[in-house]
Order: C-alpha cells, then sequence, then structure tokens
C-alpha cells in the first residue's frame, strides 16, 4: 500500500501507540488525531508537521456525525482510517466487580464505536484509489486474559468484524482493511495491567504498522503475539476460508 500522500484519521491519537503512528507518518501525510480532550490533542500534536486535531467522543453519536463532516469539509476526503481508541478495565470474573457495566463500556467503545464510525466514513474511503480500514485489536484477540476478561471479549469480537469486514470489501472495492494486533506496551492506557514493567515501546509496534502497511499484510501481528499465534493459531486463515465459500 502506498503509505504517502494520504489523509488519515487516528482515533485515540493523543497518545500511545496512535501518537506513535502519527510521528511515523506525519512527514509524508496529512494526520487528523482524534480524541476527547483536546488540550491533550494540541499538545500531542505540538511540533508534529501536517499533524492536525479534532475533539470528538466516538462512542458519541452526534460527536461522530461532526466529526465526519469536518471531514470532508476541511480536509477533502479521507485514505485511511485508524480505529486505535480503546478502554480497558483489569479485573477478574471472580471479583464482585459489575463485570455487566464494565464489559458494557469496553464493547461501546472497543467494537461498537468501530463499527459506527468505519460504516459513516467507507463513502468517503470509496472514493479513493488508496484507501484502508485499520482496526487496532490485541494479542487477546486470540487468547483472553483473565486479568482483562472483558477487554479480551470486545477484542476477539473487533477481530472477527475485521476478518468479515477485508471478505466483503474485497468483493468490489479498493478499501483494503488492516488489523493491528500488539501484545502488551507500554502506555498510560496499559500502565494498571503492568505495561509499563512488561510492554514493549509503542514505536516497536508503530514500525510493525508502517512495515505492515508497506507490504500488505493484513494482520499485523507485533512480538509476542505473532509467536502465540505461530504455536496455536497456524489454521485460522484456512478455517476462515472454508467459513466462507
Amino acid at each position: 500500500m502506498n503509505i504517502t500522500n494520504n489523509t488519515i484519521l487516528i482515533t485515540g491519537g493523543g497518545s500511545g501507540i496512535g501518537l506513535e503512528i502519527a510521528k511515523s507518518l506525519n512527514a509524508s501525510n496529512k494526520i487528523i488525531i482524534a480524541g476527547r480532550n483536546k488540550e491533550k490533542l494540541d499538545a500531542a500534536a505540538e511540533g508534529l508537521e501536517n499533524v492536525f486535531t479534532l475533539q470528538a467522543d466516538i462512542t458519541n453519536e452526534k460527536d461522530v456525525n461532526r466529526l465526519v463532516e469536518e471531514i470532508k469539509l476541511n480536509f477533502g476526503g479521507l485514505n485511511i482510517l485508524i480505529n486505535n481508541a480503546g478502554h480497558a478495565y483489569a479485573y477478574t470474573l471472580s471479583d464482585a466487580s459489575d463485570t455487566y457495566t464494565k464489559a458494557s463500556a469496553e464493547f461501546e467503545t472497543n467494537y461498537f464505536a468501530p463499527i459506527r464510525l468505519t460504516e459513516k466514513l467507507l463513502p468517503l474511503l470509496k472514493q479513493e484509489e488508496n484507501s484502508a480500514v485499520v482496526n487496532v485489536s490485541s494479542i487477546v484477540a486470540f487468547a483472553p486474559g483473565s486479568h482483562v476478561p472483558t477487554y479480551s471479549d470486545s477484542k476477539a469480537a473487533l477481530h472477527s468484524y475485521t476478518q468479515l469486514l477485508r471478505h466483503e470489501l474485497a468483493k468490489d472495492t479498493s478499501v483494503k482493511v488492516f488489523e493491528l494486533m500488539p501484545p502488551l506496551v507500554n502506555t498510560d492506557f496499559s500502565a494498571e495491567i503492568g505495561g509499563k514493567e512488561n510492554g514493549i515501546p509503542p514505536s516497536e509496534v508503530a514500525d510493525s504498522f508502517v512495515k505492515g502497511l508497506l507490504e500488505d499484510t493484513y494482520e499485523i501481528r507485533v512480538g509476542n503475539t505473532e509467536v502465540l499465534y505461530s504455536n496455536f493459531f497456524t489454521g485460522s486463515e484456512g478455517a476462515f476460508s472454508v467459513m466462507n465459500k
């Protein structure tokens, strides 16, 4: 895939993986980073060439509609959508921990929001010869973590959605569908679950992502995610093909 001269939207782009991707691609692309906190976004974009900010809560339909309209009016189109924003709770199912409320919040951000935003932006993406949807899932999409049970569920659902979206869009559009699957990463987002001590740098994820885009690697399995996949899930593409003949 061509990774220059694109207009790219990154949700959750004010920190962590999203910001590192913006840094990796901003020199030769127009980058829009979106998030809830405008001050955080502006601070993240400071000093970065070709990086623009749009405040929006992707779980809020009015904000999403406004975001889509601003992209149409102010940027003239979109080549790449990166659904990166995420939400997670660290707990176990054995706790008396209000699992339903936590799961609802996680699915709202990690699953339902990307579906809605993708659907609303697909008409713009379909107008471009070089275009893509990128969903950021996780190693736990393959093997759930007991310390993040319903976060794992939401990422498994996103993985399934991504496979089916890729399958459908390949029929009659030029829109490519990628999935970025990092292991534990050292970000503020993952601090509660040991990211500071055991996570890989977000820049390493961004480097793998850029390489995957260039090579049209549709499942970009970073670090330990590739190790896990190679050991336990080598037949998943074949199983998917059989299921969707």
